[in-house]
């Protein structure tokens, strides 16, 4: 372990002991999960009268765990509600814009797939406007090209164009909104940070509960145009969700005082400046990249490569059922506002279930357990997918929407828990950026491999028997490696000396199976990491 620096007022500590030696090069965990904290920027925990404080790379920053941090937590309850939620609706607009431009189901498909995969790839232009504008204007910029993105799609006059006004800008609109708004909830709660997710993600089920009715009632009245133009305004409210989202304001550091006020001397050698300019771009894309992009986290943290490629893979196949609901309820002579309310009914399930989720998975017990299940959550959401091919009448597909919902809420409660869990609060940015970006390929090919599948047999339960052996398998994927994953750290641990035979008043590093490793140099520490669980093990 490198020396961490501890900032306003907070004094350096070394964390390397003979013990720690041993540790380390016993099986070489160190470089998965010890050897992070050379790799990002991390932070330092303290205390303050007796209450938590967690500090930033600038200063110390109070977590409140509540006070503002409610409001904050309805805000991305609502911004969650306006962008994830909002692509699963294009689907009532489908046979419209099919209509309305003579495409197949392969090229309409496209438009909610561009919407969704730059709502996922955009996240290291977003982490670098966080930067520059803090994730209050950032998530008020969204609102903005959102708003301005589906208002300009009501104009257009071809598909191509709904590709980039639809999918693009409003995309774009979207991850400017969404990512901020969880990145600023994961500071104001460290303590309650399960439960905040949890509800958080009740969101995604408020979007799906409200927009579908909302949209089909603007269908039947305006058309697919007023509605898009009406979608526009409505999208407009994220700005307001930004302002809200007070930042947490660190003690900040004055930088040193320039010794030479002058202008710099002139360079004789051109070419000399021409190869510095050359090297400083070159490097500073690097910066860019590994401070934005978490390639070190994924080459060095086996846990969050395994974590990214499951869940990539589960993104081929995850939203498309939400998209082809509609549709196939249609094409099978069933009532479009009936068809939308099956969407409602999601929704619904999805907000009653998620809060009491996130209290029972805040629990002690499932301390190192929220990956297994995550996992058989995800199994049971991708076999409730081959439900539809049973029937297409409406009390089969309302038995698929309740046990889907059902496994989805668990899915979406623990989804960024399970990211926290794996890196460090500190690389927690670069970590979900890179993520998104890796998420946002199988995201843009999913839904149009499904219209080819549509348009090849003219039957749409082959979709969702695709789903469901992706998503299923994807599941599996995740237990089996991550169960591996502990039973060679249990296996590492048996092995090697307790570090107190060697010094009783050496640093100890706290192991719990699921959970990224921190070091914990005292014995106050280490009662209030077991104290308070998971939460204490990312650092925040």
């Amino acid at each position: 372990m490198t020396q961490r620096n501890g900032i306003s007022g907070t004094s350096d500590r070394i964390l390397h002991s003979e013990a720690s030696k041993i540790f380390q090069q016993a099986n070489g965990i160190d470089h998965e999960k010890i050897q992070e904290a050379d790799d990002c920027e991390l932070e330092e925990r303290g205390q303050e009268g007796g209450r938590r404080v967690s500090v930033a790379v600038t200063g110390a920053v109070e977590a409140p765990d509540g006070g503002w941090g409610w409001m904050v937590l309805v805000a991305t309850i609502l911004v969650l509600a306006l962008t994830l939620a909002f692509p699963s609706c294009v689907g009532i607009f489908y046979t419209d814009l099919q209509n309305e431009f003579h495409a197949t189901n392969s090229e309409t498909s496209w438009v909610p797939s561009i919407m969704t995969s730059a709502l996922h790839a955009g996240g290291p232009f977003c982490s670098m406007l966080v930067e520059k504008l803090g994730c209050r204007a950032t998530i008020m910029l969204g609102g903005v090209l959102s708003g301005l993105g589906m208002a300009a799609s009501s104009f257009t006059q071809s598909i191509t164009e709904l590709y980039i006004t639809a999918g693009v800008i409003t995309g774009l609109g979207f991850c400017f909104s969404f990512q901020p708004a969880v990145t600023i909830l994961g500071h104001y709660f460290v303590r309650r940070r399960v439960f905040a997710n949890a509800m958080s993600s009740t969101g995604t089920a408020l979007g799906l509960c409200t927009l579908p009715v909302l949209g089909n009632y603007l269908h039947i009245e305006y058309g697919w145009r007023g509605s898009f133009l009406i979608l526009g305004a409505v999208l407009l409210n994220c700005c307001v969700c930004g302002a809200v989202m007070r930042p947490l304001q660190p003690k900040r550091h004055r930088g040193q005082p320039l010794m030479n006020h002058g202008p710099p001397p002139p360079d004789e050698n051109s070419d000399s400046k021409k190869k510095g300019r050359v090297r400083t771009i070159w490097s500073s894309m690097l910066a860019f990249l590994s401070k934005h992009m978490a390639f070190n986290q994924f080459c060095n943290n086996l846990r969050y490569r395994v974590y990214s490629i499951g869940i990539t893979w589960m993104m081929l196949g995850f939203v498309v059922p939400l998209v082809y609901l509609v549709p196939y309820a249609t094409a099978n002579d069933m009532e479009p506002s009936q068809a939308a309310y099956l969407l409602s009914i999601l929704g619904i399930v999805n907000i009653v279930v998620r809060p009491p989720f996130g209290v029972v998975f805040n629990m002690p017990w499932f301390k190192g357990r929220h990956v297994y299940v995550f996992s058989a959550a995800l199994l049971v959401n991708g076999l409730s997918n081959s439900i539809c091919c049973i029937g297409p009448s409406f009390h089969v597909l309302l038995a698929y929407v309740v046990i889907y919902g059902l496994s989805m809420s668990v899915v979406g409660s623990l989804m960024f828990t399970v990211l926290m869990d794996v890196v460090e609060m500190s690389c927690f940015p670069s970590a979900l950026g890179l993520l998104a970006v890796m998420e946002s390929v199988t995201l843009l090919i999913g839904p149009p491999l499904a219209g080819i599948l549509v348009d090849r047999t003219g039957h749409y339960f082959h979709v969702f028997f695709a789903c469901s052996a992706v998503v299923a398998s994807s599941a599996v994927f995740l237990m089996v490696s991550f169960c591996w994953l502990d039973k060679k750290e249990r296996k590492a641990l048996n092995q090697v000396k307790p570090p107190t035979a060697l010094d009783p008043a050496a640093p100890t590093i706290d192991i719990v199976p699921g959970c990224q490793y921190s070091s914990v140099s005292t014995e106050g520490d280490k009662d209030k990491a077991s104290a308070n669980g998971a939460e204490y093990i990312t650092s925040v």
